[in-house]
C-alpha cells in the first residue's frame, strides 16, 4: 500500500509523474490498474499512456463504485484511519524549530499500514508484497549512545510518535469496521447461478426496456 498526498488541481501530466516516481519506480509497469473515472484518467493522455506501456485500465461503472469495491474499500479505510491519525493532533516540531505536519508523517502512516497483519490474509500487507516485514524506529534502537545530537533524538523520538500513533489508529479502525460489520452483516439469501436485477436508470447506452 502506498500513500501519496496529492491536491484535486493536479493535471494528468502531473498524476503521472507522481504515478512514474512513486509506483513504477519501485514497483514496475502495472498489468493492469483499477480506476475511478476521474477525468485525469479517461483523458486522451492516459488512454495513450496505457497502451504504450502495454497496461490495461478497467474503469469502475459509472454511479456503480462497487465495480471497484476493493479500491474503493481501501480509500475509505484509508480516510477513517488519517481521520483518527489527524484528531490526534499530529505535529511535531524538532529541535531547530520545524513543524512536521500531517503531510510530512503520512509516511509513518504507511508503514504501520504494511506491518499490520490482514484479517484475510492472516499476513502484513509488506509480507505479501516483499516477503519481508520492515523495521520499525524501535526494533534496533541504541541506547547506550555516549553523545546524541538533539536534532537527531528529535526526530527519531517523532517517528517513533507518529508510528506508535498510526498503529493505534489502525488497532482502532479494526476494530470499529469489526464491530460494525458484526452488528449489520446479513448473509445474502441467493446463491451462484441465480438471476438478479440490476437498476439501468444512469446506464446511458442500453437499448430495449430499461428493466
Amino acid at each position: 500500500m502506498r500513500c501519496l498526498p496529492w491536491h484535486k488541481e493536479a493535471t494528468a501530466m502531473d498524476t503521472a509523474l507522481l504515478f512514474c516516481n512513486n509506483i513504477i519506480s519501485t514497483c514496475g509497469v502495472p498489468k493492469i490498474i483499477i480506476s475511478d473515472r476521474d477525468p485525469k484518467f479517461t483523458s486522451e493522455f492516459w488512454t495513450n499512456l496505457y497502451d504504450m506501456l502495454g497496461t490495461k485500465i478497467a474503469f469502475s461503472t459509472a454511479y456503480h463504485p462497487q465495480t471497484d469495491g476493493l479500491a474503493e474499500r481501501m480509500i475509505q479505510t484509508m480516510e477513517d484511519i488519517l481521520r483518527r491519525f489527524c484528531a490526534y493532533g499530529i505535529e511535531y516540531k524538532d529541535h531547530e524549530g520545524y513543524t512536521h505536519d500531517w503531510v510530512t508523517l503520512l509516511p509513518a502512516v504507511q508503514l504501520a499500514y504494511n506491518k499490520s497483519q490482514h484479517s484475510t490474509t492472516g499476513k502484513t500487507p509488506a509480507l505479501v508484497e516483499k516477503g519481508w516485514n520492515p523495521l520499525l524506529p524501535v526494533d534496533h534502537l541504541k541506547k547506550n549512545l555516549l553523545t546524541i545530537h538533539p536534532t537527531a533524538k528529535d526526530f527519531h523520538d517523532m517517528w517513533k510518535r507518529a508510528c506508535d500513533t498510526a498503529a493505534k489508529c489502525i488497532a482502532e479502525e479494526k476494530e470499529y469496521n469489526k464491530q460494525r460489520w458484526d452488528k449489520t452483516h446479513m448473509e445474502p439469501d441467493f446463491k451462484e447461478g441465480d438471476q438478479v436485477l440490476v437498476s439501468t436508470l444512469n446506464f446511458n447506452n442500453i437499448k430495449g426496456p430499461r428493466r
